[in-house]
C-alpha cells in the first residue's frame, strides 16, 4: 500500500470520528459545566444568608460589594447552565463562566477544577456549541444567509 493511500486512509478515519464524536464530545462539556455550576447555583440559594457572608468574609472579591458579588456570581451559576444544555447563547455563558472561574481562582482558592473549568469555557467560548445545540440549528436554518461567505 503507499504512503498516499494510508494518508487518505487515516484522514477519511478521523475525520469520520470528528464528525459523529465531536457533536458528542462538546454536549458533553457543556453538560459537564452546567451541572457543576447548577448545583453550586442551588446550594448558593438554599442558604443566602451564608451566602452573602461567604462573599463578604471568605470570598475577598475586589472592586464590588459583596452583596452584588454574590446576586451575580449565583446569577450566572443558575442562568448559564441552563443556557448551555440547550446549546442556546453558548459562547456567552462560557465566557460568563470562564470568568467566574477566573476570579474565583484569582481571589479565593487555587484548584485545579478551576483550571478544568476555565479550559472547557474557552473551548465553548471558541467553537460554540457545535451541532447538537440550538445555536446550530439558528445557524443553519433562521441565520443561515450571514453564514454564507462571499
Amino acid at each position: 500500500m503507499k504512503i498516499e493511500s494510508l494518508y487518505k486512509l487515516y484522514n477519511s478515519v478521523f475525520d469520520g470520528l470528528d464528525r459523529w464524536l465531536s457533536p458528542l464530545w462538546f454536549f458533553y462539556i457543556r453538560y459537564w459545566l452546567a451541572e457543576v455550576f447548577f448545583k453550586s447555583g442551588l446550594v448558593s440559594i438554599s442558604d443566602w444568608e451564608n451566602n452573602i457572608n461567604l462573599f463578604k468574609y471568605e470570598f475577598n472579591v475586589p472592586l464590588i460589594s459583596p452583596e452584588l458579588a454574590a446576586y451575580l456570581s449565583t446569577a450566572v451559576e443558575l442562568i448559564c447552565p441552563v443556557l448551555l444544555i440547550l446549546g442556546l447563547g453558548t459562547r456567552f455563558a462560557a465566557l460568563a463562566i470562564f470568568f467566574t472561574a477566573l476570579s474565583i481562582e484569582l481571589t479565593y482558592i487555587h484548584h485545579l477544577d478551576h483550571i478544568l473549568w476555565m479550559l472547557a469555557s474557552s473551548l465553548l467560548i471558541l467553537k460554540g456549541g457545535e451541532k447538537i445545540s440550538i445555536d446550530y440549528l439558528l445557524s443553519k436554518t433562521w441565520f443561515k444567509d450571514l453564514n454564507k461567505k462571499g
